[in-house]
């Protein structure tokens, strides 16, 4: 017996969706029309962290924080994928463990890639 989707069996998500939109928009109006609406000089002034801005915003900053915070991201979702491997390990048996191992390999290569380009060095 097949199963097949109809329009039909899409329309709790789509009523989810339009509620969720809906519950949005009417708390964005609602707190707009009902908030305070003083401007001051100090609350239109920049704020960060309780630190007074000092210089321009638009300082080019060095593309190695960007760089270690990629690989940082991508080495964190790809020992994500190690949980369900844990979880159903026995399951799997010895394949499961061939592949775990390809798969750390895998990770180890890239790891000594990046060390390698001196991508996480500071200087």
């Amino acid at each position: 017996m097949e199963l097949q989707s109809t329009p039909l069996n899409y329309l709790p998500i789509i009523i989810q969706m339009l509620v969720a939109l809906g519950f949005v928009v009417t708390t964005m109006f609602v707190t707009h029309k009902i908030g305070p609406k003083r401007k001051t000089k100090d609350k239109l002034t920049p704020f960060e962290s309780g630190i007074e801005v000092v210089g321009n915003a638009r300082t080019p900053i060095s593309i190695k924080y960007f760089l270690v915070a990629i690989l940082f991201v991508l080495f964190d979702v790809e020992v994500i994928f190690m949980y369900p491997w844990a979880v159903n390990f026995k399951e799997m048996g010895a394949k499961g463990m061939v592949e775990m191992f390809i798969f750390m390999a895998t990770l180890l290569l890239g790891f000594i890639y990046v060390i390698k380009k001196k991508a996480l060095d500071w200087d």
